[in-house]
């Protein structure tokens, strides 16, 4: 987990084997604030339920695993750099 003393994503344990990821850059109210659910599967294995499209597994060892992922993601998506401009030939003319 981060050190960050205001971080943007927590974890939430909402029973004894369930918890949900929430994006604190979005309200409560907004459908974006749950961006996971994580269900403990046995002791060393949790499932995800992604309610966002991200390019992430959907097993871990522990929900806290889970969280450092989506940081870690966040994180390469931030620094990202321009998409590079590809050149386009023109069309094939057909014969």
């Amino acid at each position: 987990m981060s050190g960050d003393p205001d971080p943007r994503y927590v974890l939430r344990r909402i029973t004894p084997s369930e918890w949900v990821i929430n994006d604190l850059k979005f309200g409560s109210d907004d459908p974006r604030h749950v961006v996971a659910c994580v269900y403990e599967l046995d002791p060393a294995e949790v499932e995800v339920v992604w309610l966002r499209e991200l390019p992430l597994a959907i097993r871990y060892t522990s929900p806290f695993e889970v969280l450092e992922e989506v940081e870690r993601l966040q994180a390469g998506v931030s620094r990202a750099t321009r998409p590079v401009a590809i050149p386009h030939l023109p069309p094939l003319l057909a014969k």
